[in-house]
């Protein structure tokens, strides 16, 4: 496929070849694509790299549509991957049977960032993954991207979602059909079902996830490289909610109370913004444009994500439990209108494989129920860990996108870039014929303001915000100031 489409082949591709009799249907759905079509080339937030569902945008955003005038305001726009949203934890009265059974099975223990994994499968972010995957999984998944289902169809799959064990468990599980998985604290947290164990190809797995096997990736240093040399797996049957007891479980909603939530407040559109950084300004300002270009193209109540990835994440970033505070802020000092936003944690482990782990970012999503995703520069990105440049190109997260098989049905909005005006003295969207009117504020350079008690250009980031990391940096300061000097004495 190229890389740039014309806008109207995008809207028609991949449609199914209709019958003859249906020819009239079909001239009146292509005057209908065409006004469709209209509204996309008129909006300046979209580019060419922007693709949409022809069925989905054409029942959602051509004026005088029937299904709203008949007021049926639904969010759920969208379908999950696989046609059903998967979700594997037991009923409460069949939990204890379940758990007894767990008992008499061998054992696997898993570590931290395994229970989020078994967390994002029984939830069905991976719709339709019922489990760890199993070989023939495993290799579409880490070859294509992708997963083709019974009946043809793709979905998309761009990360492995995996199990691994060593030569002890292994050697332990034997030839039973079925194990039990056994938490960080020691307790029973899934049965997998007939599991199927193959070679863990470590080498091959970080070359093709992050397309290079240097050293001090995050995720591959902490998680593949000390891991087993086999992989397990299996169908899951996860005993009771994974819950985490730090305070923030109320803002773990699954995909199912997402899409419950959507449609409680009549949305007709719902557009996901995925951060693992504070919000500033700048952000607001891409999400609360985004809003208002939804509103121009015709919907009446658009919806925001605000959804912080909340699992695994690099010993540098800023805390899931201090993103949160500063989420609220954000919210409390109204750079964000809490009756049009829902703020959630995505409970998946960070990879920072850019444009191949974006694509599981944007799938996910698919599966809470958002139609719009907003990518931007260097998506799940991150340095190169031992050279001085970015890891991945910075815009081909944003191509990969508009071109990953399985993500048709999802509207993908590119980023506008946002910098810090100096002559208006807040963030506005970048001006190239004044670029030296304007200042790029990367999260590493906000996170070295607060740790150095700086103050950043006034309306960089809410009061409020502000503070609480300063107030997280402080403290973090304070700590490492005493463990150096009990070092010093010892």
């Amino acid at each position: 496929m190229a890389l740039y489409i014309p806008k109207a082949q995008i809207l028609h591709h991949r449609m199914p070849r209709l019958p003859s009799s249906a020819a009239v249907a079909a001239a009146a759905q292509k005057r209908q694509d065409s006004r469709t079509l209209g509204f996309l080339q008129r909006s300046p937030l979209l580019n060419p790299l922007y693709h949409s569902n022809p069925l989905r945008m054409a029942a959602a955003i051509v004026p005088g549509n029937s299904a709203k005038s008949a007021g049926v305001v639904r969010s759920s726009l969208i379908e999950p991957d696989g046609g059903e949203l998967v979700e594997l934890v037991v009923q409460p009265e069949e939990r204890a049977a379940k758990r007894a059974e767990a008992a008499a099975l061998p054992a696997v223990r898993i570590g931290r960032v395994d229970l989020e994994w078994v967390h994002v499968v029984a939830e069905g972010w991976a719709s339709p993954l019922r489990g760890f995957m199993r070989e023939e999984q495993y290799l579409q998944c880490l070859h294509f991207n992708s997963i083709r289902m019974a009946d043809g169809s793709i979905v998309n799959m761009s990360l492995p979602i995996v199990l691994a064990i060593d030569d002890y468990t292994k050697e332990a599980i034997g030839v039973s059909p079925d194990v039990a998985l056994v938490g960080p604290n020691g307790d029973f947290v899934a049965i997998l079902r007939s599991i199927e164990i193959y070679k863990h190809n470590k080498e091959e797995r970080i070359a093709r996830t992050w397309g290079t096997t240097a050293p001090g990736l995050p995720y591959v240093e902490e998680v593949i490289r000390p891991s087993g040399n086999w992989l397990v797996g299996g169908d899951l049957e996860v005993l009771e909610p994974i819950k985490y007891n730090d305070g923030l479980d109320h803002y773990r909603l699954s995909p199912r109370e997402l899409r419950k939530e959507f449609d409680s407040r009549q949305a007709d559109a719902v557009f996901a913004f995925q951060l693992r950084n504070p919000v500033h300004n700048g952000h607001a300002l891409l999400m609360n444009d985004t809003r208002r270009r939804l509103l121009e193209m015709g919907y009446k109540n658009p919806i925001l994500l605000l959804h912080p990835l909340g699992g695994f994440t690099k010993a540098d970033d800023v805390p899931l439990d201090v993103r949160m505070e500063q989420h609220s802020k954000v919210l409390e000092d109204g750079v964000l209108d809490p009756a049009t936003t829902i703020v959630a944690i995505f409970p998946s482990p960070m990879h920072y494989a850019g444009p191949t782990e974006v694509q599981w970012h944007a799938k996910a999503r698919i599966n809470a129920g958002a139609n719009f995703y907003i990518v931007g520069r260097d998506p799940a990105g991150m340095t190169h860990p031992i050279e001085k440049r970015d890891l991945y190109d910075p815009d081909h997260g944003k191509k990969v996108l508009s071109m990953a098989p399985g993500l048709e049905k999802l509207n993908i909005l590119p980023f506008r870039v946002a910098a810090y005006d100096t002559s208006v003295n807040k963030m506005a969207f970048f001006d190239p014929s004044r670029a030296k009117e304007f200042i790029f504020i990367s999260g590493t350079k906000m996170r070295a303001y607060a740790r150095n008690g700086e103050r950043p250009p006034d309306g960089f980031m809410c009061p409020g915000g502000w503070q609480v990391l300063v107030k997280y940096y402080k403290g973090l300061q304070a700590e490492e100031t005493g463990q150096a000097s009990a070092a010093l004495s010892v």
